[in-house]
């Protein structure tokens, strides 16, 4: 059985090719908080940056949406938060 940390990478590389990807799950940081929504055993939050070239030309609510209902199924699966830095290559070279 996979993790839901690697089921969210795979779901991000295939949908996204990122140039950079990183998962973080911050779960321990909200322990409790999850419980109360009947989700236990962790794996419930997670930071997400990535910087990808299908991010060009959309904004970032778009951005958003678009890494959101790419994972749909995990979030329907006990996937509870999911804190978004999403750009593309060249807002990278911008900065």
């Amino acid at each position: 059985m996979t993790s839901r940390y690697e089921r969210i990478r795979g779901v991000l590389e295939s949908r996204f090719s990122p140039v950079s990807l990183e998962i973080e799950d911050e779960s321990a940081k909200h322990a409790g908080h999850a419980a109360q929504k009947g989700v236990s055993g962790g794996q419930t939050h997670y930071r997400v940056t990535m910087v990808s070239e299908a991010f060009a030309g959309m904004a970032r609510l778009a951005r958003s949406r678009a890494v959101h209902a790419a994972l749909d199924a995990e979030f329907k699966s006990g996937l509870h938060a999911l804190s978004l830095t999403l750009k593309t290559p060249a807002d990278v070279s911008i900065e």
